[in-house]
């Protein structure tokens, strides 16, 4: 099993890769460039390359995550810099040799018309994929709720992918405390949602989990995240999860709490203790 966490670029792609190294994770997660801007980042390509490289040889797998303003449910008259940042992180997570780039199933601002932001978020993919040729795919990732109901189903990410020109360049991204924050993960409904999601043909393009507990309720719509072992979900209900083996085979990266008293290298530790128990 692949457990990591998010790991800084401050000093460069190659150097957070000897840091996911150093923590024992076998996978991380990085912002390609400032994640406060949608300005574009010029890619340095020695030190992708040189991540690249010590992945591959240390079986380390990687995503990127797309900046925090980043929301495909815009109209396209006012998209122009979010396609381009887009393009951008895909070029940076590919050189990376990067499973592809996680954005937020967008959040339409349009009240009246509820469906449009749907077709938004349909005409923004099909823009930045039209002449996107890497391996590299967009991780589109459920939402919690707290902006609305849109994204927070297995459904919605389904259609709007098989909708979409170009459904194989596009998986999921699943974060633990969303699912549960939105109330489709009830914390004991597991099994209900193995059976929704392979009829929808879900977890067949599930290319990464945030594994996060959560801070509140589920069906509480907050987006706060916990560590493992001290949030809303049971560390049984938690290691159901992780050992289900539906998802037991795709990288899980902490987006966790971490601090000099309890690090993502002792979350990390944490978690292939709980599963060996």
């Amino acid at each position: 099993m692949k457990f990591g966490s998010h790991i800084s670029i401050r000093n460069g792609f190659y150097a957070a890769a000897k840091e996911a190294k150093k923590i024992g994770a076998k996978a991380f997660q990085y912002f390609p460039k400032n994640p406060r801007s949608l300005s574009i980042k010029a890619l340095d390509v020695n030190d992708a390359k040189l991540c690249y490289e010590y992945c591959k040889e240390n079986n380390i797998e990687t995503i990127a995550h797309t900046p925090y303003a980043t929301n495909l449910a815009v109209p396209m008259s006012k998209s122009a810099d979010m396609v381009a940042s887009i393009r951008n992180d895909l070029v940076i997570a590919n050189a990376c040799g990067s499973i592809g780039v996680v954005v937020h199933f967008g959040v339409s601002k349009n009240e009246k018309d509820p469906l449009e932001g749907y077709k938004w978020m349909i005409d923004i993919l099909n823009n930045v994929l039209s002449e996107w040729k890497g391996p590299s795919k967009i991780l589109i990732e459920n939402n919690a709720g707290k902006s609305g109901p849109m994204g927070t189903t297995l459904e919605e990410l389904v259609q709007v992918r098989s909708l979409s020109d170009y459904p194989e360049k596009i998986g999921f991204c699943l974060d633990t405390c969303h699912v549960f924050a939105s109330g489709v993960w009830t914390g004991v409904n597991w099994e209900e949602i193995e059976d929704i999601g392979i009829e929808l043909d879900y977890f067949s393009n599930l290319e990464a989990i945030h594994l996060n507990n959560s801070m509140y309720p589920t069906k509480s719509m907050r987006d706060r995240h916990a560590n493992i072992h001290n949030g809303c979900i049971t560390v049984e209900q938690m290691k159901e999860f992780i050992l289900s083996p539906i998802v037991k085979d795709i990288p899980m990266i902490l987006e966790t709490p971490s601090s000099n008293e309890f690090s993502h290298k002792d979350e990390i530790k944490f978690l292939y203790e709980l599963i060996n128990k």
